[in-house]
């Protein structure tokens, strides 16, 4: 299989380029044909992006602590979304305490 100008680029410039791609095809000033194999493109560029997404957050680690020798732990970094485990700890309700309270 031969190797595409799009095999090389980086994350950052297939980023770009859909980018490109997209505003090309919102402007309409494109034929079909012309317009189909941007969208093609843009596919592929779509999953090169995801894909080197997902490698990235393989390489992720957190430095969990120090052993006995001082040597960093590392553990696998969980990418779950945290801002809703975040908002799930804000709405626990409050505990209410009578005291000094103001009966307005």
């Amino acid at each position: 299989m031969a190797e595409t100008p799009a095999d090389n680029l980086t994350f950052e410039q297939a980023l770009a380029l859909l980018d490109e791609i997209v505003r090309q095809l919102e402007d309409g000033s494109a034929g079909l044909e012309e317009s189909l194999a941007q969208y093609e493109q843009g596919v592929g560029l779509l999953k090169r992006c995801y894909g080197q997404l997902r490698q990235a957050e393989q390489r992720i680690q957190l430095l969990a602590g120090l052993d006995a020798d001082g040597k960093p732990i590392l553990k696998p970094f969980d990418h779950t979304a945290t801002a809703e485990a975040e908002s799930k700890e804000a709405k626990r309700p409050r505990q209410k305490s009578n005291e000094g309270e103001i009966p307005f």
